[in-house]
C-alpha cells in the first residue's frame, strides 16, 4: 500500500474522498501562478458515468494502487497549478489518471480535447465562433420564416481549453489527448495560454461598449457561461494532463512550463485491480488470464490494457471458452502486436 504524505491533496485511489474539500484543503498558488478570474464559478456535476466508463464503478475494494512517483508527481502539479505531461506506451492509463484525479477530489466532468494534425489552439481549444451561421440565422428572422436568435452568445461555443480556464472555484481536469499529433506550432501556441491563464474573445470585445456581458455555450453538455468584456479569466487554474506517445520532441519552452511523468506498465496487482473496478463479477480465473497477458505484454513489447479488458468480457459474457482451441485463437487475435516498438 502507497503511503499517504502529509503534502499529498491526491492520494492515487480514484475513489470519492467525502473528507477533502479542494477549496480549504488545496494551499494558495505561488504568486506567480494565482489568477483572479471571477466571479467564481461552481464545478458542474454528473460526472461519475464518464468516469466509471474510463476507470470502473467507484468502490474501495476496487481501488487502484498507484505508484509513488504518480502520485507526487499529480500533487506537484496541483500545487503549483501547472500542467503535466503524461508518457507512455498505449494503454498505460495516461488518460485514465485524469479521470481518477476527478473521482478522487470531485472535480467534475472531465474536459477532453483530442489533438490531430489539423488542431488549431484558437478554434479548437479556445473558442469557435459561427458567424455564417449568425449571418444565416439573421437572414431567416428577417424574411419571417422562422424566428431564429441572432444574440451573438449563441454563435459562441467555448472549446475544451476555453471552458477550462473560466473563472472556476475548484481545478477543472481537461486531458489534452496525444499533443504529440499535433502541428509543430500548437505547443508554443499554447505557452501565452499556460502561463497567463487567460484568453480573448475577439468578437465579443469588439462590442465590449455596448454589450459588456454575453452568455456564451461551453464544452460541458447544455453549458453556458456569462464572459465580461470578451475576456476570460481562470480562477483556480485547472488541473491540465497533456498526454504522449512519445513521438515527437517538444520545445524547451513548453517542457519548462509542464511537469513529466512517464506512466510504467501496470503490474499484475494493479491489472487485477482494473478487471475487479470493471468486473465485479470476474471469476478467479481472471487471475491466470491477466498473468497470461503480462507474459503477452513482455514478448510482444507492451500491450494495452484496454486489449485484457476486452479479452475478460469475452470471458465472463460468453461460452467461448468452453472450446479451449477456439478461445485461446480468439485470445490471440485480441492480444496482437501494436508496433513494432511497443508504441502508437
Amino acid at each position: 500500500m502507497t503511503r499517504v504524505e502529509d503534502w499529498h491533496i491526491y492520494t492515487g485511489t480514484g475513489q470519492p474522498r467525502a473528507e477533502v474539500d479542494l477549496r480549504t484543503d488545496l494551499p494558495e498558488p505561488p504568486p506567480w501562478r494565482s489568477f483572479q478570474g471571477g466571479p467564481a464559478l461552481p464545478v458542474p456535476i454528473g460526472a461519475e458515468h464518464d468516469n466509471t466508463r474510463r476507470i470502473g464503478a467507484p468502490g474501495a475494494d476496487t481501488s487502484y494502487p498507484a505508484d509513488r512517483h504518480e502520485i507526487d508527481m499529480v500533487n506537484a502539479a496541483l500545487l503549483l497549478r501547472r500542467p503535466l505531461l503524461v508518457t507512455g506506451g498505449p494503454g498505460t492509463g495516461k488518460t485514465s489518471l485524469a479521470f481518477r484525479v476527478a473521482r478522487e477530489l470531485s472535480l467534475g466532468p472531465v474536459l477532453t480535447w483530442p489533438v490531430t494534425s489539423g488542431t488549431k489552439l484558437r478554434q479548437d481549444g479556445l473558442y469557435e465562433y459561427d458567424a455564417i451561421g449568425r449571418v444565416h440565422a439573421s437572414s431567416a428572422r428577417a424574411s419571417g420564416v422562422v424566428d431564429e436568435p441572432t444574440d451573438i452568445g449563441d454563435f459562441v461555443h467555448l472549446g475544451p481549453l476555453g471552458t477550462a480556464l473560466l473563472p472556476y472555484e475548484l481545478p477543472r481536469v481537461l486531458v489534452i489527448d496525444e499533443i504529440d499529433k499535433a502541428d509543430l506550432a500548437l505547443p508554443n501556441d499554447l505557452l501565452a495560454v499556460l502561463e497567463d491563464g487567460e484568453y480573448l474573445v475577439r468578437e465579443l470585445a469588439r462590442i465590449a461598449r455596448r454589450t459588456p456581458k454575453v452568455v456564451v455555450h461551453t464544452a460541458d453538455p447544455g453549458g453556458s457561461a456569462e464572459i465580461t468584456e470578451g475576456r476570460v479569466t481562470c480562477r483556480a487554474f485547472p488541473f491540465i494532463v497533456f498526454t504522449s506517445n512519445r513521438e515527437r520532441e517538444f520545445p524547451p519552452a513548453f517542457l519548462r512550463r509542464t511537469l513529466q511523468l512517464e506512466m510504467q506498465p501496470p503490474n499484475e496487482e494493479q491489472l487485477a485491480s482494473m478487471v475487479a473496478a470493471h468486473f465485479r463479477d470476474a471469476s478467479d480465473g481472471s487471475t491466470e488470464l491477466i498473468r497470461k497477458f503480462l507474459r503477452r505484454s513482455e514478448s510482444e513489447n507492451g500491450l494495452a490494457i484496454d486489449q485484457l479488458l476486452n479479452t475478460v468480457q469475452l470471458a465472463t459474457s460468453s461460452g467461448l471458452t468452453a472450446d479451449r482451441i477456439a478461445w485461446e485463437r480468439l485470445r490471440d487475435a485480441l492480444w496482437h502486436r501494436l508496433s513494432t516498438t511497443g508504441f502508437e
